[in-house]
Formats: C-alpha cells, structure tokens, sequence
C-alpha cells in the first residue's frame, strides 16, 4: 500500500478546545494512523481566542493564506504544533472570524466554519500538500465535500482528492437560513431536496452526508440505528440512500492516556494484577465526596455531559432503590441546569448514598473511574461512547443501556464471561435490575475479581480502528 496524504478538520482537538468525545478522537486517531507507517496526517481546527500560543508553544507559518468567499478577500494565519516524528497539528487563525473566547452558539457559525473549510484547503496548497483523502467530522466539516464536488472541482490540485465524513452525533447538524447561500459561495443549483435543502433551510450535516464519497458512523451499531426513523434525526431516509456507502467503526482510547498503573492522579496505581489496591482509590473517593467510607459497600460512577441524550432522569429515578440496596453513586459532569438541579436534590435527599461535583474535572474524572466498581451509562442513544471504555480499562464495571456503540463494546457477564451488565428500555426499574444483578456478582469477591480482570484485559486501543480507517481511505480513494 503506498503512502496516502490524509487531512483531519475538525472543530475540536484535546488537549486545545474540548467539548465532549470528538477533541478524543480527533487527538488520538492521527497519532494511531501515523503509527501505521504508510500514512501523513495532520490535523486542522479553529485557532479559538482562548487558545494561549505560549502555553502549548505555538509556531507561525511565515506566509498568509489568502482566498476569496463570494468574492470578500479573506487573509488569515495559521499556527502550528509538531509531534513525534513530524505529524502536526494546524490552528487557523483569525480573531474576528474564529478567534471568540466560545466555541459555538454564534449567529455567524454557518459563515465560521465555512470560513475554516476554505481556509482547511487552502492551506494543503500553502504547504503542497495534496491530500488523497479529506477526512471531516461532524457538521461544522460538512461543506468541504461541497466544495470540492462544487468550486474545486476542476482544481488540478484536489482533483484525486477523496473525502470520508465521520458522524459523531447526529443530533447536532448546523442547521441554518436558505439565505446564507450565496454568501458561503455555493450556486443556488445545489439548493435542492437531494443535496442541501433542508426544509428551506441548508443543514451542514446533510451536505456532508449527500457530498462525501465514504460515510462513518463512530460504531457499527449506531450506523444502523440511524437509519431508523427512531434514531435518524430526520435523516434517516437519505442515510438508507446512502448505506452501500456507509460504514461503522469503533472509536478507540490511548492506552497511555488511561492507564491505572501510571495514573498520576490516583491514590494508589494498580493493574489487571494487583486489582485490590483499587480499594484504596475506592476509599479514596468516598472520604472526598463525603460518603461512608467501606471496601464492602458498592460505588456507582458516573462521569458524564448532564444531558437529556445520557438517560440522567433515569438514575435519578432509580436513586431511591440504589439507596435501598446499600449503592453509594458519585456524579460528575457540567451541562443542562435542569440535570444539575435533579442531582443536587438529590444529593441532599440521599447524602449518606450520592455525591455531587458539578465540575469539568479531569484529575477527579480518574479518580471515579479508579474508584468506582461500577459505571453507569443509562444513555437514551450513544453513537460510541468512550467512557465505558475507560471505565473498564481502570476496572470499574459498565451498566449500560444496549444502544450504539454500548452495544458494541459492553458483553454480558455469564458464568466468568463478558465484562458488564446491559438492558434494553430507558427505565428506572431496569437500570435498577441490572445493577442488583452486578451487585449480586460483587457480592462474590472472586467472580467479581473475575469480572473486573475480564473488563482490564478488553482491548479498546486505537491500533484497530486505525486499521478499519486505513481501510475505508482506500475504498473512498477507488471511488473517485
């Protein structure tokens, strides 16, 4: 296999700008798909203002990159990081466009991330870089395929390029007014029901999807499910147009990222072979969140965006029966007012058996993963997921909803077999017997010994997956 040029553009990156699990994915699959050896990649996202040059030791490319959109004259900078053996990572620059202290939520984000598409090719040409492949996640990537199918496309130097169009979630589609058309510098011939028109309006997922040689969804189950009018989002119909082309793969985690032997943050490090020192981290936790502090009683985790999509009025209505059966439940995450008010009622109805943090806290975030025996993910859909993975790479055993990549990466623990517990309907009373179910299993110390190597032992990193990807940059490249 020869050597293939990949771009990544995307909205997100970890460590730079992160909302959820995209900035994930987006940092850690270049670094597996260089790793293969027979691929460059390297990444583009939005230089936000609250992106500190000095604190990740920006570099500048010495020459602008300069394009028109409609016409408008645009000039911009990009800024660059190097990793290990030459992949990189570009931030396109532009303070009045892209440059806000928010990533989101602006009445120009059609313009913005138009804006960075253009600007995403353009600097494959600054720096002759012709891609074999564009690989573009979520909406805020979706007119890229548009552009090449549309003003690239007698361009010499993107002529034999491809592009495959990751769905992250496809709730989220940067929907926007018909009117912005000529101003994205898109012919109004493409405005119809087959291509971007999207009930009169234009919709940057749809375009993604309608435009892009190859499709992903981030697990084979969810690129099913989304073909139902159940999970479809309204899209489902021309996702079942597309299915010869659309694939699913699982999303990975850095093995180095998330390890508990090396863990910093822990109390206590461990691995599959030395799993009683998670009792310290256990111990650990409670102190921290005020609970009753016991290697016998059982703790739930949650980790988590407080969203209406992660099922979280569920546990909240199955917090009186955890309590009955003696399960503490630690909570953290930041989102939706409505959930951080459900979980600080309940903390203070419940406040020998739940603790609250309503925070973005990374160093705590392991510490509930160490902590934890249990992890619950009651999620209502999960494209992917990358939480019950970690959860079992630090031994705290996943209660999930079967739906998506839950689905795909959680097995039923039988007679010493799979590595959690799963049920199918987002209801209380079944989230509640799947985890008297784990804690009859915990109940045993050695099966549960056994259960939580069984859970340290899968394997999620992104070697894998980074193969599945190579793969599919060949089929999109022999569809040009």
């Amino acid at each position: 296999m020869k050597k293939i040029n990949v771009i990544f553009s995307a909205s997100e990156m970890s460590p730079y700008a992160k909302t959820g699990g995209l900035a994930d994915v987006v940092s850690e699959l270049p670094k597996a798909l260089f790793r293969q050896g027979n691929v460059d990649v390297f990444t583009v996202i939005p230089k936000y203002g609250f992106i500190d040059d000095s604190r990740y030791n920006l570099r500048e490319i010495d020459r602008p990159l300069r394009f028109s959109i409609s016409g408008a004259p645009y000039e911009s900078r990009a800024k660059y990081l190097e990793f290990d053996g030459g992949r990189r990572a570009y931030f396109i620059e532009n303070a009045g466009i892209l440059g806000r202290s928010g990533m989101y939520g602006y009445n120009d984000d059609a313009y913005r991330f138009a804006f960075l598409a253009r600007a995403t090719m353009e600097l494959a040409r600054l720096l002759d870089f012709k891609p074999d492949v564009i690989h573009c996640h979520d909406w805020h990537a979706g007119l890229i395929p548009v552009y090449l199918k549309t003003i690239y496309r007698e361009d010499p130097f993107f002529r034999s390029t491809a592009t495959v169009f990751t769905i992250h979630n496809l709730a989220y589609q940067g929907i926007f007014p018909k009117d912005l058309l000529p101003y994205l510098g898109i012919g109004w011939e493409e405005f119809k029901y087959e291509k971007l028109e999207y009930w009169d309006n234009i919709n940057f997922m749809k375009a993604g999807i309608s435009y892009s040689d190859v499709i992903n969804t981030v697990s084979k189950q969810y690129s099913m499910e989304i073909q139902t009018p159940e999970y479809g989002e309204t899209l489902d119909g021309l996702l079942r147009q597309r299915s010869n082309n659309l694939y699913g793969i699982i999303n990975g985690i850095d093995y180095d990222t998330w390890d508990p032997a090396t863990d910093k943050s822990l109390i206590k490090n461990y691995n599959e072979n030395s799993i009683d020192n998670k009792i310290e981290n256990k111990l650990a936790l409670q102190k921290e969140f005020g609970l009753p502090q016991g290697p016998q009683i059982p703790v739930a985790g949650v980790v988590t965006r407080l969203s209406y999509q992660k099922g979280l009025d569920i546990i909240v209505e199955a917090a009186h029966d955890m309590a009955s059966m003696g399960v503490q439940l630690v909570v953290l995450g930041t989102g939706e007012e409505y959930y951080q008010h459900l979980f600080q009622k309940l903390a203070h109805d419940y406040s020998d058996n739940v603790g609250i943090r309503m925070a973005f806290d990374d160093t705590l975030a392991r510490q509930i993963y160490a902590g934890s025996d249990m992890f619950l993910m009651p999620s209502r859909y999960e494209p992917c997921g990358l939480s019950q993975l970690i959860s079992m790479r630090y031994g705290a055993v996943p209660i999930v909803r079967r739906t998506g990549g839950l689905t795909d990466t959680v097995a039923e623990y039988v007679d010493g077999k799979g590595t959690g517990f799963l049920f199918d309907n987002p209801s209380p009373w079944e989230l509640v017997s799947a985890i008297k179910k784990a804690k009859d299993v915990f109940e045993d110390s050695e099966n549960w010994k056994q259960l939580v190597s069984n859970c340290m032992k899968s394997n999620f990193s992104w070697g894998k997956s980074a193969e599945e990807y190579m793969n599919l940059y060949e089929k999109a490249i022999s569809m040009l």
